[in-house]
Parts: structure tokens; C-alpha cells; sequence
């Protein structure tokens, strides 16, 4: 099939080219046209935070994007926002943000309905701005337009910040420097590898025309479900360093094929065939391995395998179909001016000398090995799972700017309102004259930095509160709680029976403190002020939403894991056929993953050189982080595992010697996998750049474990127990024998005839 599809491409070199530049001019056209979406949405189907949004959002309906919060702010030593000059321009800017397309309505801290948006001191408020578009769909020029709508609070000296989905809007990273820093460096990295400025472009064209498909791609996928923008970002990382790095394995076997004399379209072919075969097998390990988090059973985890498979496939694509196309069109100028075997012979050097040393001495590189790997994932004994807000964004953004000014004059729960509903049995004792509609009478308290939960954050205010003596119970409970700075008086629905409490924290949503009050409310609070009614009621908002998301990640991850783990045993044993080998790559991929969890629990959770990469200092780690790290860093150790694991194999079937033929596969990859390595390296390094905690955890942890990966466990670890274990890497049950197919991961097809050129020599050699 692969030499089938290489000479079909290769003999139609323009047709492929012009196809795959029109599937990317569709695709950029697609998304300029309906737009890119993203959205923080997080959906636990089954949780009680669930349970407690959807009762709400029936009972107490309201605007699609529910309130956002305009931060309103005085100095000080200037006027307070009660004085009537300021209250005059308040009320200016919320008639103006009225007319903004979008806005259906604002409520002023001098509404009744507002009466709890206003500060102790008066130096700060906030209008809570309704629209008709969800927080996904809230864009940049929204904000803008409410901005400009704010102007007279503005010219009177107030200081205007917009909250929640407004924010994120205008916050919403751009990664284009990012891309352009890890593009510049891997082309010098490939021209210093490659010898050829034109041939180091070929790997980062093709990475370039993958991304600019598989980006546009998801964001129409956008449309159809919730993609956050971390995974938006994720895909970009992870697509740019496939795509670059399969193509450079490509270029190499077209190389290497030229310099033993083979024709370029021959070359072309057999290129897709051999080395095309790895990359799909490698791939595919990708993929599946992404497609294990589906276990996790949420939609967040669906989006987030989602969002990197599609960056792969389309690199997969480009690998396997434009990159012969390309081959022959360049063809004699991709050509090496010299060729390994006319390498003068002599002691081994670079990648050589370790292969003889680790061969030479297999026992102590090997514990060295794991003493450095073992010390780097220490720290990981002590990762917690956790969460953020937006008291972990970049200092100067909206976004942080509106959390911080919430917390000083609100207190830091002020951020991350918990919600407590409840169905009655049977409905409740109204107050004389409550006449309240579904959300009347409902001040707005917004998560300034949150987005997932509608309605979280909205402070319950009716004119006078239900007088039932189970509603009494469960106000006076939840007023008694440890953790809990205020809880507003329940809120009843036409309904007569559905009730809801606003509940503020004194911790900080990201607090641990305030997932405790949440299981605390749930386990104790809750059932003693309700035992031998019937009620049942649901905690849900922000901070419940994520202490139920990182309970159910901790609970499914076992089955993930395990998952992972077999698929990749399986596709290790298919392509090698031997148990020994699948068994011990899985291990050693464990051993980097923990030390890439070890690093990553150093500079975040611990805040070790945190401020080196623009961080104030430690961060939660949110629980799908290192979840969706296991799953592509197995998947992307499976690269360099297919591509020393088949050179050893090759020399081994053809000399019968595992000493010998470990020596050579690592001397003939090592170059080429350290390359390949440093390219996703600087590629996963450079999203640093961005403000998004999340994006530097990825950045760090897959950057760290690409570089273990690479060298201390394909340079050292692979290589030693090989030599070690000895044939008995190689050992296969006769019964598995006949069971298992045959798949030639290592030939690319070709059938040596009489007058054939040598077989290649390697192009990168050890140097």
C-alpha cells in the first residue's frame, strides 16, 4: 500500500502540491468565514456540580452568556463611585453598553438588584452586563465596543476593566510568536544537520502546510463542541513537531537512497515506503494513544485528545503523499554532496562512541541512567491535582486585573461562588408578596475570572426570602459552615419548589481550602440540615465544577493509563515481535513520564524557577495536565523507539549478533533522533512566550521528556539493557509466533536484483 500511494504521488508531483494547497486555502477560507471557536465549558456529566447546573439553568434561566462583570474602579484619594458625580457617570456608561450589539442588559450597583455590587469602602463595583451570545462566542470586539461604550465612567476617572468571558476574550493568547521562534530555530538546527538550506526548508514547509490545515480544521470543530483554547494551542505544539520531525526522517531515507546511486522518483517511492511505514506506524501509536483519554468519559478530555489527533493525521498526511511529490520535484538539489561510505575509517566518534561505551559497559550507564531519571521524578510523589483561575493569568491582564479587584473589595471567594440548589418534595411556604420571576430579584455576583458555569457567581437577593422551615434549616447550616464568608437568601423559582443559594468562599477559587468546603458541604453540611426531609440537594459553580473534574480524572485514570500502556505493548510486539521488547519500552516510558511529571511538579507546584518562564510564582496543576501529558508523550517516545528499535532489529536479522547490531543501530539513529529531538524540543520551549499557565505546562513537561526520552533513555537506557538481555530480546513463543502477523516495519518494499547498489549508507552519520 505504501509503495502503491509513494509512486502514485511521485509520478503526479504538481497534481499532489496544487491539491494540498487547495486544501489549505479551503480551510483558512472556511474558518475566515465562520470564524474560530474556542470555550472553557466544562461539562461533568453525572457529577453533582452537573446535577446542580442544569437544575438551575431551568429554574432560574437566563441570558445566554449569563452575567459578566464590568469592574469599576476608583483611586483611593479620589472620589468613591457612591458620590453623585461618579453615580452620574455610572449610570451614563451602563445606558451605553445597553445599546452595544449583543448586550440585552446591565445592572448598576444602584439598582436594587445590584445593591451587593458595591464595595464597603465605595472605591469599587461592578455592572453585571448580560448578552445574547454564550461565552464561546464572546470575540474581542465586543469587549472593545463595551470599552468604548464605558466612556463616561472613563472620563470621569474610573477605571474600567471588563470580567469573565469579556476578558478571556481580549486575553485569548496569540501563539504566532511562538511558532515563528521554534520555526527559526529548528531551521538552523536542520541546517546545521542537513548541510543544505533547501533541504532543511523541505521539513519545515511541509510542518507549516499541516498546521495551517489542521488549526483552521479545529477551529471549525469549535462549532460543534467545546474546544478549549489550551487545546487549540496543544495542537499546534504537537503538530508542528511531528510534522517537521517525520519529514526529516523521510529526507533522510531519500538521502541516504540518492547517495547509494537509486533514482530520484525510485528513491521518492521507496522513501514512502520505508520510512513512510514507520512514520504511520508511529503515528497511528499517536493517535490511539490520544484516543485512550476517551476513557476519561468527559467532553473536556474527548476535545483535548481530539485537538492534537488532528494535528497528527494531517501531518501523517503530508508524510505520507506531498512529501514524495516534493522529493521529485527538488530531487537532484536535496542530493548530498557526499555520502557516508566514503567516510574515512577510523575510531568511532559522537553517537558511535557511546554505543561502544554503553556496550563496553552496560551495567553502570544503565543505574546511572535511572539514579537521573529516579532524582528528577522525585517530586512527583507529591503531585496533588489542583485548579486555576484567574488569579494565575499574566499580571497586567483583563482578566487578572478584574480577579485581583474583585478579591481586594469582595474577598478572594468573591471570585468562585459555589451554588447550592435544591427540588423540594413538595413545594415551599413563599414570603407574603414574593412575587419573584425565574432570576427576579437576583443580583449578580460574577466569577470575575471564570467562565465554565453559567450562573455561578450570581448573589441571590429576593425581596423577601421563603419562609419554609426546611429553606430556614439549610440557610442557617450553610451561614454556620466552616469556610463560608456569606450565603444570600434562597432564591425560589415560580416553580415553588426549586431553590437556590449563592455561597462565598473565604478561600480563593484555586484555594485547596475551598474543594474542601465543597466535599465538606456535601458530606456533612448538607445531609444534617436536610436529614428526614427527603431534599436533595447539589453543590455545584466553578470551584465544585473542578474539584468534581479532577475527581473523576484521579478516578478514571487508572483505566487510561492501563490503556495507553497495552496499545502500545500491542503495536511494540506487532512491529518487532518481541514480548521482551514491547514489555521493556513501555517500562522505560515510564520512567521518563515520571521524571517529566517530576519536573513538572518542581516548577509549578513547587514554583522552582517559576518566574524564569514569566510566572509570579507556583500554580495549581489542573488534573486532565498530566493525564493528556501521559498519553502523548507515550505516543510520541513511540518515534524514536520505531526508529532505533528497527536498525537494531535489521543488523540483528542480518548478522545474528545483538551486541554488534545495538552498536550499529544506535550509532547509524543517534544522530538523527537527537536531532529530531532538539527540533521538538525548541519547538515545545518556544510556547513558553505564551501567558497561559497550562500552555507552559506542556511546554516544560513535553520539552523535558522529549529531551530524557532521547538521550538518557534511547541513548542509554535502550541500549544497555539491550546488550544486556542479549538474544533474549529477540526471544519469541512459537504459539505467539503463528498467532502474530507479519509486518515489515523495517523494508521499504524493495527486492535487491543482480546489479543493484549497495545498500545505503547513513547520510548522518555518527560524528
Amino acid at each position: 500500500m505504501f509503495t502503491t500511494v509513494g509512486r502514485w504521488c511521485a509520478r503526479r508531483p504538481r497534481r499532489v502540491i496544487a491539491a494540498w494547497l487547495l486544501l489549505a486555502a479551503a480551510a483558512l477560507s472556511a474558518v475566515a468565514t465562520f470564524g474560530r471557536v474556542t470555550s472553557e465549558a466544562v461539562s461533568i456529566p453525572g457529577s453533582d456540580s452537573q446535577a446542580a447546573r442544569d437544575i438551575a439553568d431551568r429554574a432560574f434561566p437566563a441570558s445566554a452568556s449569563g452575567k459578566q462583570p464590568v469592574l469599576l474602579h476608583t483611586p483611593a484619594g479620589a472620589a468613591p463611585l457612591t458620590a453623585s458625580d461618579t453615580a452620574a457617570a455610572v449610570r451614563g456608561a451602563a445606558a451605553a453598553i445597553t445599546a452595544v450589539p449583543h448586550v440585552v442588559a446591565v445592572t448598576t450597583p444602584y439598582d436594587p438588584a445590584g445593591a451587593t455590587a458595591m464595595s464597603s469602602d465605595g472605591h469599587t463595583a461592578y455592572l453585571s452586563v448580560e448578552l445574547d451570545v454564550s461565552g464561546r462566542d464572546v470575540t474581542p470586539s465586543m469587549t472593545d465596543a463595551v470599552l468604548a461604550a464605558a466612556a463616561p465612567a472613563t472620563a470621569a476617572g474610573i477605571e474600567v476593566t471588563p470580567g469573565g468571558s469579556l476578558a478571556a476574550a481580549v486575553d485569548r493568547g496569540n501563539t504566532g510568536r511562538s511558532e515563528a521562534i521554534g520555526l527559526g530555530t529548528a531551521l538552523v538546527i536542520l541546517t546545521l544537520s542537513l548541510g543544505s538550506l533547501l533541504a532543511a526548508g523541505l521539513p519545515l514547509l511541509a510542518g507549516v502546510i499541516g498546521l495551517g490545515i489542521a488549526l483552521p480544521v479545529l477551529g471549525l470543530v469549535g462549532h460543534l463542541m467545546d474546544v478549549p483554547e489550551a487545546g487549540e494551542t496543544i495542537a499546534a505544539m504537537i503538530g508542528l513537531g511531528v510534522g517537521i520531525d517525520y519529514t526529516l526522517f523521510g529526507l533522510t531515507r531519500f538521502r541516504e537512497l540518492r547517495a547509494a546511486g537509486v533514482g530520484i522518483e525510485e528513491a521518492a517511492v521507496r522513501t514512502t515506503a520505508g520510512s513512510g511505514k514507520s512514520v504511520a506506524f508511529a503515528g497511528s501509536a499517536v493517535v490511539a494513544a490520544l484516543a485512550g483519554l476517551a476513557l476519561g468519559g468527559l467532553p473536556l478530555l474527548y476535545a483535548l485528545a481530539l485537538a492534537p489527533a488532528i494535528a497528527v493525521v494531517t501531518a501523517l498526511g503530508v508524510n505520507l503523499t506531498l512529501l514524495p511529490a516534493a522529493l521529485v520535484l527538488l530531487g537532484g538539489r536535496l542530493t548530498p554532496k557526499g555520502s557516508a561510505a566514503s567516510a574515512p575509517a577510523g575510531r568511532p566518534r559522537g553517537w558511535g562512541r557511546v554505543a561502544a561505551l554503553v556496550a563496553a559497559r552496560p551495567w553502570p550507564l544503565l543505574l546511572a541512567g535511572l539514579a537521573l531519571l529516579g532524582a528528577l521524578a522525585v517530586p512527583a510523589a507529591h503531585l496533588h491535582l489542583g485548579q486555576l483561575d484567574a488569579g494565575s493569568k499574566a499580571s497586567g491582564s483583563m482578566s487578572r486585573t478584574s480577579y485581583d479587584r474583585m478579591a481586594a473589595a469582595f474577598g478572594p471567594g468573591s471570585n468562585g461562588v459555589l451554588q447550592v440548589v435544591d427540588v423540594l418534595p413538595s413545594p415551599a411556604q413563599p414570603a407574603l408578596g414574593n412575587t419573584a420571576q425565574p432570576g427576579a430579584g437576583n443580583t449578580a455576583q460574577p466569577a470575575a475570572g471564570s467562565t465554565a458555569q453559567t450562573g455561578a457567581g450570581n448573589t441571590a437577593v429576593p425581596a423577601a426570602g421563603p419562609t419554609d422551615p426546611r429553606l430556614a434549616a439549610v440557610t442557617t447550616a450553610l451561614r454556620g459552615a466552616e469556610g463560608v464568608a456569606s450565603v444570600s437568601p434562597p432564591a425560589l423559582a415560580t416553580d415553588g419548589r426549586t431553590v437556590r443559594w449563592q455561597v462565598t468562599p473565604t478561600t480563593s477559587p484555586s484555594d485547596p481550602a475551598t474543594t474542601a468546603l465543597v466535599h465538606r458541604l456535601r458530606a456533612d453540611v448538607l445531609p444534617r440540615a436536610t436529614a428526614g426531609t427527603g431534599q436533595q440537594l447539589h453543590v455545584g459553580g466553578t470551584p465544585a465544577a473542578q474539584a468534581d473534574l479532577n475527581a473523576r480524572i484521579a478516578q478514571r485514570m487508572p483505566v487510561v493509563v492501563g490503556f495507553v500502556l497495552t496499545v502500545a505493548g500491542l503495536l511494540l510486539l506487532l512491529a518487532f515481535r518481541s514480548p521482551v521488547v514491547a514489555v521493556k519500552a513501555a517500562v522505560m516510558n515510564l520512567v521518563s513520564v515520571a521524571a517529566a511529571y517530576g519536573v513538572l511538579t518542581a516548577v509549578f507546584q513547587h514554583g522552582t524557577g517559576a518566574r524564569l518562564i514569566g510566572l509570579d510564582g507556583a500554580v495549581p496543576i489542573p488534573g486532565y495536565v498530566p493525564l493528556l501529558m501521559f498519553a502523548v508523550l507515550f505516543g510520541l517516545s513511540m518515534d524514536y523507539e520505531v526508529f532505533l528499535l528497527s536498525a537494531v532489529r535489521e543488523g540483528y536479522l542480518r548478522e545474528r549478533d545483538n551486541r554488534r547490531a545495538v552498536v550499529a543501530g544506535l550509532s547509524s539513529t543517534g544522530r538523527i533522533i537527537s536531532s529530531a529531538a532538539l527540533i521538538m524540543v525548541a519547538v515545545f520551549l518556544s510556547y513558553l512566550l505564551s501567558d497561559d499557565p497550562v500552555v507552559k505546562m506542556f511546554g516544560i513537561g513535553l520539552a523535558s521528556a522529549v529531551a530524557l526520552d532521547a538521550t538518557v533513555v534511547r541513548g542509554l537506557l535502550v541500549p544497555a539493557t539491550m546488550v544486556l538481555l542479549g538474544d533474549g530480546n529477540w526471544w519469541l513463543p512459537r504459539w505467539l509466533d503463528r498467532l502474530l502477523p507479519h509486518i515489515d516495519i523495517e523494508g521499504d518494499g524493495h527486492t535487491p536484483q543482480p546489479g543493484d547498489s549497495p545498500a545505503p549508507a547513513p547520510v548522518l552519520e555518527a560524528r
